[in-house]
């Protein structure tokens, strides 16, 4: 993964138009492009972050850019409402349609400052199906697409990963962990298969453990991480207040310059002051701060 370069800030100047109080003129205001990446590393957000809060594709691209962020795994529900995707047995000119649509979704957060560099939309049972989720990560600009851990998936869609050149990652829970006493074999698939490993469902599964040794064991086929702190007896807390080592990943990925985002899951319960693009963004700042 680590031909993948972190992006670099950009600026833009956005014109909007409004009256003047009494003089009818156009005033012209600037701002830059989100950029969430720090000293190197790439910080994003799973939109899962923004369930129940933010659905659309529109209303997910405000709530990203009101955490900070430059770049996203950007989950089924705002894809298939911007896109059509979902509809049953889709012809091929409705298949076309829809992903131009992605195209289009593209465009709209790449425009704003995001990058949308994984999807989960998932990948149905056929081989139809199949090819065109990765079609659609095309036309979406995703380096991959992640799913549930599924080792027979794993076989049947390594095929479809090294024709397309697009990663699928696997995700873990507390339960199915990537194994550290030997290689996992799910890898053995497919050279494009590898993980979307949540570090913090593994100190919960593993009781406390340290996930650093199997993000050093297997960095070259990490798609992506999964950071949110949790304990070693499965609580979800805000960053900083689990037993998660974020800071030490942090910067283990600052040093050995590995660029696979780390993208922030906001599983805590959100105090009733707050909402998810305001928690988000406090998990954003916690992380710049531990690359400070």
């Amino acid at each position: 993964m680590s031909n993948r370069e972190p992006i670099s800030r950009r600026e833009f100047v956005g014109a909007t138009t409004a009256l003047m109080a009494g003089l009818g003129l156009a005033r012209t205001t600037h701002a830059a492009k989100p950029n969430s990446v720090f000293d190197g590393v790439r910080i994003g957000a799973t939109t899962y972050s923004y369930r129940g809060y933010a659905t659309s594709a529109e209303d997910t691209l405000k709530a990203l850019l009101g955490s900070n962020l430059s770049e996203c795994e950007l989950k089924a529900e705002p894809i298939q409402a911007f896109t059509g995707i979902g509809a049953k047995d889709p012809t091929d000119a409705q298949r076309e349609q829809q992903l131009a649509k992605c195209r289009e979704l593209r465009r709209m957060y790449n425009d704003a400052g995001v990058t949308i560099h994984l999807h989960k939309l998932g990948f149905g049972s056929s081989n139809e199906q199949i090819e065109f989720s990765f079609l659609v990560a095309q036309a979406l600009g995703c380096v991959g697409i992640t799913m549930e851990r599924n080792e027979a998936m794993a076989k049947k869609l390594a095929p479809f990963a090294a024709k397309h050149k697009i990663w699928v990652g696997m995700h873990n829970h507390t339960g199915n962990c990537p194994a550290l006493d030997k290689t996992d074999p799910i890898l053995e698939a497919g050279e494009y298969i590898g993980f979307n490993f949540d570090v913090g469902h593994y100190v919960a599964g593993t009781k406390g453990l340290s996930p650093i040794p199997v993000i050093e064991k297997y960095h070259d086929r990490m798609v992506s991480l999964h950071i949110k702190d949790r304990t070693a007896d499965g609580k979800n807390l805000a960053f900083g207040q689990g037993t998660t080592p974020l800071p030490e990943i942090l910067q283990l990925m600052r040093k050995e310059k590995w660029t696979f985002p780390c993208d922030i899951e906001l599983e805590y319960a959100v105090p009733k002051d707050s909402d998810p693009v305001k928690e988000v963004a406090r998990s954003v700042q916690y992380c710049k701060d531990a690359l400070a």
